[in-house]
């Protein structure tokens, strides 16, 4: 048996998707799976155990490289490879996970038997799939997607969070740590303050005067994480008078999971790394505004997320006047809420 997963991006939507990848391959034993993602995500499956290939599609590089006129004979002979690959099997089940236009072309070029996805027309996902069933979206996203390999008549028990995390990725860690003089033999926190959505954000000073008590108060080295150490995380460490490290723009994605597997808590917006840690198995202060956490907040047991509760919100939009739901979320709930998990601290790996 074949099956192809289509699950692209994004860094969180791939995490909601491994306890799928897991249902699959423990229902399917002898099944070479594929999975199709775009490459921003693509470290977190990588040397998987779970999965016989996986297939990286540039589409945003080839995008901007077509546009930007570098190559394009190359570009083009790329993607044909790509194309010609993901079109060598003969596959019997292909889930489309990400339910959008992108992901629908996907599952027409790859000629698989039984398409599966949801009952949505959300740009036009729907249109290429032979097998439907309906989308709770009340669910939390590892639920809703768990629903796919369930209609196969997968048994699912307890949803697994499979991670290729080796020692190199730990070592990594360990001496990306000890370069910036962090002493982990009592522990630390991990905090991530950024987002792609400006309503997720919230105020630079409060996190500074939360970090800050994180170090006087508890003794704990605070690390910064991100795409890049500028921006929000630059403006936070310069409203710091304690002192702080941050490896922000040094890890791939599995050195990250390495990395907040260690810490004792991650406070984190609601983003990509916020399911990363939660994945695992360290527990997350995650404060929310726009979004629902009962669809998308940290999963498992464990984490506290914090939100006001307000007319407006869940609003789910990128853009806000007031911003209010993050700005009403203050200092002390969040660091007695640090406070609380890091009681359990870890050690050092």
């Amino acid at each position: 048996m074949n099956i192809l997963i289509v699950k692209l991006s994004a860094i969180g939507d791939v995490i909601h998707t491994l306890p799928s990848l897991a249902a699959l391959r423990h229902c399917f034993p002898s099944a070479h799976i594929s999975w199709a993602v775009e490459e921003a995500a693509s470290d977190l499956l990588a040397d998987h155990p779970m999965l016989d290939r996986v297939l990286v599609s540039r589409r945003k590089s080839w995008v901007r490289d077509l546009r930007d006129g570098r190559d394009r004979e190359a570009v083009l002979r790329e993607i044909g490879s790509f194309l010609r690959t993901l079109r060598d099997r003969p596959y019997d089940i292909v889930i489309d996970f990400h339910g959008l236009f992108k992901s629908a072309v996907f599952v027409f070029l790859s000629r698989g038997k039984r398409r599966l996805g949801y009952d949505s027309l959300q740009e036009g996902s729907g249109l290429f799939l032979n097998e439907k069933i309906p989308e709770d979206m009340g669910k939390h996203a590892v639920e809703r997607y768990l629903d796919l390999p369930r209609h196969l008549g997968c048994a699912i028990s307890k949803p697994e969070f499979p991670i290729a995390l080796q020692e190199a990725h730990f070592k990594r860690v360990r001496e990306l740590l000890a370069a910036k003089a962090v002493d982990t033999t009592r522990g630390f926190v991990a905090v991530s303050p950024v987002a792609y959505w400006e309503t997720k954000l919230w105020d630079e000073a409060k996190f500074a005067a939360v970090c800050e008590r994180i170090v006087n108060e508890l003794g704990l080295p605070v690390v910064f994480t991100g795409e890049s150490p500028e921006g929000p995380i630059a403006r936070i460490r310069s409203l710091m008078k304690a002192p702080c490290a941050s490896a922000a723009g040094e890890t791939s994605l599995r050195e990250l999971a390495a990395l907040y597997k260690q810490a004792a808590v991650l406070l984190t917006t609601d983003s990509g790394p916020m399911h990363l840690a939660a994945a695992v198995g360290t527990p997350v202060v995650a404060l929310f505004g726009p979004t629902s956490p009962a669809r998308t907040g940290p999963y498992g047991e464990g984490h506290v997320v914090i939100r006001k509760d307000m007319d407006c919100s869940p609003c789910f939009r990128k853009a806000c006047d007031t911003l209010e739901c993050m700005k009403a979320i203050g200092i002390e709930e969040v660091f007695e809420a640090v406070k609380g998990k890091a009681e359990n601290r870890r050690g050092p790996l």
